[in-house]
């Protein structure tokens, strides 16, 4: 697992984080309205909850903004990419090689198509071809 993937599956390893993914999938969210809700949820101080904005920032799960005085959190598609395409390796792990066997068969079907069109021109022409 590459160390970015690392970051983000040790940043998901906690609820409250979890949680905080959960609020700012839902949309835009500023810090204010992060810390008030995570604070309904678990009993945790206004600097916890940027520790963990932090972590998930750095993990490259939520991203932010800043508009005039005030910072605004969102759900970074990048970071849960990276976090799918894990997952999903995980369940295909041979779905890494589905596009090269796809322009491998394409490859084959083109040669199949070029022997075909040979042999039917020497046989038209009443020349014996034979497959290479």
């Amino acid at each position: 697992m590459t160390a970015s993937r690392e970051k983000i599956f040790e940043a998901l390893g906690d609820p409250v984080r979890r949680y905080i993914l959960e609020l700012v999938a839902t949309g835009e969210q500023p810090a204010g309205m992060v810390v008030a809700a995570v604070q309904q949820h678990t009993r945790i101080s206004q600097p916890g909850v940027s520790q963990h904005l932090k972590v998930l920032r750095a993990a490259g799960l939520v991203s932010v903004r800043a508009e005039g005085t005030r910072r605004v959190y969102a759900l970074d598609p990048a970071g849960v990419g990276e976090a799918q395409s894990w997952l999903a390796e995980l369940v295909d792990p041979l779905a890494q090689f589905a596009q090269p066997l796809d322009a491998l068969a394409t490859e084959v079907a083109r040669g199949q198509r070029v022997r075909r069109k040979d042999r039917a021109a020497g046989e038209s022409s009443g020349r014996d071809v034979r497959p290479a």
